[in-house]
């Protein structure tokens, strides 16, 4: 419940659980995500669990199609050297961009140990519906422009690899294929 408390709102008690990630190629990961219609208590804890396990991976973001639910959700916390700042994104538009870019090496939890440097740009305006319902709009900068930018993608059926050339990106996908071999064979 410790996270629930730091999100605020109207949200009911519920017992947050660690999800399992998928990992790339898997083709849920590459269908554009239906955006949230209502806030029900399912949206609830499907947010709890998300930012349950991204701290548990350990990430800084998830989007829902990283746990098998194809709906615009992703959460996010890229603060590292603070108090955790968890961040809950229903339905996220970018309505703004910086033409400057700004270049991160990314990773993902649904491509794990692969790093790949992006460029996108550094500042993004985002409008987003939060648990209660309420429309929100931010300008991001630095890492967490880059985070929700690239959470966003996912919502879009878009990785960071589809960013790469196509022999890094099978090379990549390669070495995912043989993970999930040995994490199949290793039961």
């Amino acid at each position: 419940m410790r996270l629930l408390l730091r999100l605020g709102g109207s949200i009911p008690y519920i017992q947050p659980m660690i999800r399992p990630i998928l990992i790339h190629p898997d083709p849920r990961l590459k269908k554009a995500c239906e955006p949230v219609v209502e806030i029900t208590p399912e949206i609830s804890a499907l947010a709890a669990d998300m930012l349950e396990t991204m701290y548990d991976a350990p990430g800084i973001g998830l989007a829902a199609p990283q746990v098998g639910v194809t709906k615009q959700v992703l959460v996010m916390d890229c603060a590292k050297e603070t108090a955790p700042e968890p961040m809950v994104l229903i339905n996220p538009e970018i309505t703004w961009a910086s033409e400057d870019l700004s270049a991160y090496e990314e990773g993902c939890l649904s491509i794990p140990q692969q790093y790949a440097e992006v460029q996108r740009p550094s500042m993004v305006k985002v409008r987003w519906m939060d648990l209660d319902g309420v429309t929100q709009e931010k300008t991001f900068e630095g890492l967490w422009a880059t985070c929700v930018q690239h959470e966003m993608d996912h919502l879009n059926g878009k990785l960071f690899i589809d960013y790469l050339g196509p022999l890094k990106r099978q090379m990549i996908t390669r070495k995912m294929e043989k993970l999930k071999r040995e994490r199949a064979r290793l039961g």
